[in-house]
């Protein structure tokens, strides 16, 4: 089967020149089965998949509220299987595609309900994939049990998983996840997502929803933000009406949609291009401080940062070390590291000292860590 591919953000026009075709078609809409495009694509080329696959609902007929009125279910027919071993087999067929593609420091983000997640979860485990978290997406605004017979379904979980086991690095941007949390390290169970409504709601000319699980796209945005950097290429299998385009475009990301529904991809295409791409300083994340390239101390006082002579201070004004010419701080007869030094004032095992050891400037006492980002601006680190 012919692989075509969809530019959402590009109108045509008879006077376009084609432009030279990418070894990756990024940020389109590749037409036609999943499975197919993914083994189409090379092997090792992208950052994040995230996949939202048929549930696999079991819908035995129609759904009423009490009051007999109709409830716009899923009783689409990608979201049919003829057994659970069929949705097994397919379920196999498309990680193992996915799991091709990834970069060696890839991972995969999966979503699913009761009816089907665990069943994705065992075959995450089995294809040699690694999992990371499981995450409970807690609804704010859930659907309720119109029949009264069951607790309501408030709940999705989603997966989050690197290629393999051994694998060491993959992308988590902790500190901008914890500022996002207003400095409180972010949790597994995610309370403010409320489900897609609205005018977010993508709908037909009909006024009917255009998909019947369209995802929130402050979920992916949190998801994007927390597990990818800004240039990444994040994969969709399942694109639907393209909310993982729509929040990776905004975010300076590049996607790859795969789709096979001609009314979904039109409605995709038409949301991403009205889509405005933020700028580089906006979409820049809060980085953790291991990830920064490491500056010691001494290469401050070599670069006239600090100079040999200079005293430094505690928060308090309490203590005072002496810096010396090779890096080392003396205070008494004792003499050591910033942090060695740090900790021997306050007869504690540890200090960072980047952030125990001040420097009067004009405005008062200033930690020395302002000289080390200073100095890593000057350096172009």
């Amino acid at each position: 089967m012919a692989i075509k591919t969809i530019d959402p953000q590009v109108q045509k026009s008879p006077k376009a020149k084609p432009a030279a075709k990418p070894a990756l078609p990024l940020n389109q809409i590749m037409v036609g089965d999943c499975i197919e495009s993914m083994n189409s694509l090379p092997p090792n080329s992208v950052d994040l998949i995230f996949a939202d696959p048929p549930y696999n609902l079991q819908l035995g007929g129609d759904l009423t509220r009490p009051d007999n009125s109709h409830v716009d279910a899923v009783n689409n027919e990608w979201d049919k299987f003829a057994s659970f071993a069929a949705y097994d087999e397919f379920t196999r067929a498309w990680l193992k595609a996915a799991r091709r593609i990834l970069k060696d420091d890839g991972a995969i983000w999966v979503i699913g309900s009761y009816h089907n997640i665990f069943r994705v979860g065992a075959a995450i485990q089995d294809l040699g994939f690694w999992i990371l978290n499981d995450v409970v997406w807690n609804k704010a605004n859930p659907m309720p049990n119109f029949k009264g017979t069951r607790l309501t379904n408030a709940h999705e979980t989603l997966i989050w998983a690197t290629r393999s086991e051994k694998q060491k690095k993959y992308t988590f941007n902790y500190d901008a996840l914890k500022t996002a949390n207003d400095d409180v390290q972010m949790r597994s169970d995610w309370w403010t997502l409320p489900i897609c409504s609205g005018g977010e709601r993508m709908k037909n000319d009909d006024g009917r929803k255009s998909h019947p699980t369209q995802k929130p796209e402050a979920l992916l945005h949190r998801i994007i933000v927390g597990t990818t950097n800004p240039g990444d290429v994040i994969l969709d299998p399942f694109f639907g009406t393209g909310t993982t385009g729509a929040v990776a475009k905004l975010l300076g990301r590049n996607f790859i949609g795969l789709e096979r529904d001609a009314d979904y991809i039109d409605v995709a295409t038409r949301r991403i291009a009205n889509v405005r791409a933020l700028g580089a300083e906006d979409i820049a994340v809060q980085t953790s401080k291991k990830a920064e390239p490491r500056v010691a101390f001494g290469a401050l006082v070599e670069h006239g940062l600090v100079r040999p002579g200079d005293r430094l201070f505690c928060p308090q004004n309490r203590h005072v070390a002496r810096v010396r010419a090779d890096g080392s701080l003396m205070t008494g007869e004792s003499s050591g590291s910033i942090h060695r030094m740090g900790a021997h004032v306050q007869n504690a095992p540890s200090c960072n000292g980047w952030t125990f050891w001040h420097f009067k400037s004009d405005t008062g006492l200033a930690p020395i860590d302002l000289l080390r980002r200073k100095f890593r601006t000057q350096m172009g680190m």
